[in-house]
Parts: structure tokens; sequence; C-alpha cells
């Protein structure tokens, strides 16, 4: 499966973004998604996920209340919406699908990463 990851883009402190997951050649309306980002020097985190009837979300403590994660089975693609963005929030930012079990939190229970699109948070 491969994910494309787009809506990236450089913006100002306070401005909204939204991110778009999407595959071609397979539905992802069976599986939970998620969203993790990768600043540089900095480990991947945990930003987002969604079950795969997209009634169930998760996010993490440093985006909840910003950050909103759904999908649109019908459009075969998952989003990303991001409000009032923050310089710290600049990192390059990857779907995956959630393949194994465990923690929708864990990077470790996600496969077929998305080539990423990167966002840039100016102050």
């Amino acid at each position: 499966v491969q994910l494309q990851a787009s809506g990236g883009g450089l913006v100002q402190t306070g401005d909204s973004l939204r991110l778009s997951c999407t595959a071609s050649e397979r539905t992802l309306s069976t599986w939970s998604m998620g969203w993790f980002r990768q600043a540089p020097g900095r480990e991947r985190e945990f930003v987002g996920a969604a079950t795969s009837s997209g009634n169930t979300k998760y996010h993490s403590d440093s985006v909840k209340g910003r950050f909103t994660i759904s999908r649109d089975n019908a459009k075969n693609t998952v989003y990303l919406q991001m409000i009032s963005l923050k310089p710290e929030d600049t990192a390059v930012y990857y779907c995956a699908v959630k393949l194994y079990s465990g923690s929708y939190y864990a990077i470790s229970s996600y496969a077929y990463w998305g080539q990423g699109t990167q966002v840039t948070v100016s102050s």
C-alpha cells in the first residue's frame, strides 16, 4: 500500500492547514489510520489516529484541542485539520496504517508509511 500525504506548506503562527492522506490502489476504509510527525533531530511522534469508521479518535496531548483527525471513507481520504499552529508544530507529517495490534499511540502499531508532507510554521 502506498500512501500519499499532502497539504503541507509554510504558514505563520496561528494559521491553519489541512493535511490529506490517500491511497490510490487500496481502500483505506477497513483500517484504522494514524498521523505522526518528525521534527529535525527528533524521533517520530504520534499526533492522532482514527478507527476505521472514524467514530473513535485519539490525539496527543500536545495537539489536543488544536488538531483533529477525520476521515471520509467515500473519498478514501484521511485528514488532519490543524488550527492555531505554533512554530513547534514544524515537522514532516506522515500518515500510516494501523496494521498491528497494540496501542494507537505506538509507532510500532503502524505500517505502510507515506512519504510525508512538510509543515513549517514561522514565528
